[in-house]
Order: structure tokens, then C-alpha cells, then sequence
């Protein structure tokens, strides 16, 4: 049975919105163009290239990254936003967590493997980083040969899509598809596709709280997932659910308000 009061457990998921000075670079038709006039060139070039306006990866600029971290069985849930802090800045606070190879977390994301990591390696990448430990395949770490974060099929990084769809073999579901299969809230009013002018208008605490709720939707279904493999006994997955809900429920804002009251108003206690 797993016991989260040993090996800590991070699941995490970012924000981003589109690179404009990176676009001018790898277009140098933006280079003249102001801010939202590149902007606006840009998404058109998307749409010509792609068929929709999704970015290529590299030019996903992190302005959020959401963690919820259970460490020695204690939860803590932070977001690292670019309302203070650079991307680069962003970027070297969630590397701490790669730094000590004793206290190295399990990795838990939805679609991580398709998009936030190789996200954060562009843009760490773009800041001169170095975190050896998540990339680490045995080379000078004989231990993590067989156990690393790098390989699709070992589980120190464990992308729940992923590993629901066989690897891609069946259809790789949306996370709040099965968040809301299993009674869980999952996206409410806000998706992704706002989070672009979410920032434009200073949003940050509006993004934070949609960018914890990701990961708070991603924590409870791991748990279904640890219950399913038999990691956790049927009263171990109730107790961490249990605990879950009163950590949230304590969980305050500056005014004494629940700062996750929406999700704990659309998750339901079972009977």
C-alpha cells in the first residue's frame, strides 16, 4: 500500500499564453508589428498552418504553474504566478522540488507528457536552466536507469491521460470529462482558452484559483487511480479524500472566505 507520508507526491499543471517576443523571432514578418497586432498575425498564422490557433510549444509562455504537494502526509496547494514573478523565476521555484534525490516527489499530470513538460523544457531551455534530476536516465544515477521521469513507461512521472488511453491507443479523454464522471467539478466557467485575456486583465487570483482547481480535479482522480491498482486500501482512498476536503475547507483567503468554496460546492459528499 502506498504511504503518502514517505515519498512526497506533486501534481501540478501551468497556464501559458503565446510568446509574442519569441514569435517575432521564429516570425520575422511580427518583428514591426506592436504587441497586439502581432498577436493577431500570429493566430492567423497559426490557424493557415494548423488549422486552429493553438501555439506551437515552444512559443507557450508560462504564466502559472499550480501545485498541489503532499509531503509526510501533509497538503499544501501554492500557484508560482507571473503576478510577481518572472517566467524564468516561475521556472526555478518548481525545479526546487528536482534538487535532492532523497525527497524526489512522484509526478502526477494530466496530459504532461503531451504538454506542460515539454513546455517547461522550451522555456527553461530559453532561461539557461539546469535540473538534472528530472531528466536524469541512469547515466550518472545507476537507480533511476529503470525509474525516472523521462521514460513514458516507468511511473516516477505518472500522466493520468496517458495512462488512461493505453498510451494512445484508445481515445485520450479531457480531464474534466472524467472529473465529472466520477462526481468530481471539473472545469467550471473558465477553461484555457481564457486564459489569455485573463492576464490582460490582471486576473491573477481569478487564474490561480482555475489553475488549482485543475490540479485539485487531477489529485482526486489520482487517488481513484491509486484505489484501482490497489495502492490504497478502500478505507485509505475515503481518509485521503476525507482529508482533501478538510484541508480545503480550511484553506482561507484575507477575508476568512473559503478560497476553494466553488469546488467544494460542486463535490459532493458521498453517501
Amino acid at each position: 500500500m502506498t504511504d503518502f507520508s514517505k515519498q512526497p507526491v506533486l501534481v501540478f499543471d501551468i497556464e501559458t499564453i503565446a510568446d509574442i517576443d519569441g514569435a517575432r523571432r521564429v516570425y520575422p514578418q511580427l518583428a514591426n508589428l506592436s504587441d497586439e497586432d502581432a498577436l493577431t498575425a500570429l493566430t492567423s498564422l497559426r490557424i493557415q498552418e494548423s488549422g486552429d490557433d493553438f501555439m506551437r510549444l515552444p512559443l507557450h509562455k508560462i504564466v502559472c504553474i499550480s501545485v498541489f504537494y503532499m509531503k509526510e502526509g501533509q497538503p499544501s496547494l501554492f500557484s508560482l504566478t507571473a503576478e510577481k514573478l518572472s517566467e524564468k523565476e516561475i521556472l526555478s521555484t518548481f525545479f526546487r522540488a528536482f534538487k535532492d534525490l532523497n525527497t524526489l516527489p512522484q509526478l502526477v499530470s494530466w496530459n504532461g507528457s503531451g504538454f506542460d513538460i515539454p513546455v517547461l523544457i522550451y522555456r527553461a531551455m530559453l532561461y539557461d536552466l539546469s535540473v538534472p534530476l528530472l531528466f536524469e536516465e541512469g547515466n550518472r544515477i545507476n537507480a533511476m536507469r529503470y525509474d525516472n521521469y523521462v521514460n513514458r513507461f516507468h511511473t516516477r512521472h505518472l500522466d493520468l491521460m496517458d495512462r488512461f488511453s493505453q498510451y494512445g491507443s484508445s481515445r485520450r479523454e479531457a480531464m474534466t470529462v472524467v472529473a465529472n464522471l466520477y462526481g468530481l467539478p471539473g472545469k467550471r466557467e473558465v477553461d484555457g482558452s481564457q486564459v489569455g485575456e485573463m492576464v490582460a486583465q490582471q486576473q491573477w487570483h481569478e487564474l490561480a484559483i482555475y489553475c488549482e482547481s485543475d490540479v485539485l480535479n487531477t489529485w482526486l482522480i489520482y487517488l481513484r487511480w491509486m484505489r484501482l491498482t490497489g495502492s490504497l486500501s478502500s478505507a485509505d482512498f475515503e481518509m485521503w479524500q476525507n482529508q482533501t476536503r478538510d484541508f480545503l475547507q480550511s484553506k482561507l483567503e484575507e477575508d476568512h472566505s473559503i478560497r476553494h468554496q466553488d469546488f467544494l460546492a460542486y463535490w459532493p459528499v458521498a453517501h
